[in-house]
């Protein structure tokens, strides 16, 4: 993945940005495209709306063994602007990701990752917070979280879908979670475990 020069993107990324997370999740939380930080650092969603993620899986209470981000596109699209032509070069890779790191259970981050796995689905705001199969394994629509910075609307649908994908994990993988209820707000994610892994 590293030397892919399958498009454009390749020629102005400083690095290609795999995956971060569990060497085996069991759920994975696919993002659309790294942003101009990930392509600084070659992880995925370590800027703001990075840490807005981190802090909803320390809500969640997942164990740091049991999932992983990645994203459709590898490399940063400039003006962070989602190329869908990028998203086809780089459909082998995410398949091979998906088929290696095989999750129990995928949340979509925006409506390009969504539509990436579901060309079908309707718009983003609609699907959020719908849960769905997806060959067979559950897929938890969400919006991204970037999109909570710029309507109050957003955010409150964020939190919504957030609870629920709580009970549906509940669901799906009892016993998974590590706690039972959301801790207090504003709590600071924690640091990488040793079982994880970061591909640059």
């Amino acid at each position: 993945m590293q030397g892919c020069t399958a498009c454009g993107l390749s020629r102005h990324r400083k690095n290609v940005v795999i995956y971060r997370g569990a060497r085996r999740p069991r759920l994975l939380f696919l993002g659309e495209a790294p942003g101009a930080e990930e392509d600084e650092s070659g992880l995925p969603f370590v800027g703001k709306a990075g840490h807005l993620l981190d802090r909803a899986i320390v809500e969640l209470g997942l164990p740091d063994d049991g999932y992983g981000i990645t994203n459709v596109v590898m490399c940063h699209p400039p003006g962070n602007e989602f190329d869908p032509r990028a998203a086809a070069a780089c459909r082998p890779w995410l398949e091979l990701k998906l088929t290696w790191l095989a999750p129990e259970v995928i949340v979509t981050l925006g409506g390009s990752a969504l539509h990436a796995l579901e060309p079908r689905a309707g718009r983003p705001l609609a699907e959020a917070g719908h849960p769905r199969l997806w060959r067979g394994r559950p897929l938890y629509p969400m919006l991204h979280p970037a999109a909570t910075f710029r309507r109050r609307a957003f955010r409150d649908q964020w939190e919504r879908d957030l609870e629920r994908l709580r009970s549906m994990v509940d669901l799906w993988m009892p016993g998974f979670r590590s706690c039972s209820s959301f801790p207090a707000r504003g709590l600071t994610p924690v640091g990488s475990p040793s079982s994880s892994v970061a591909f640059k």
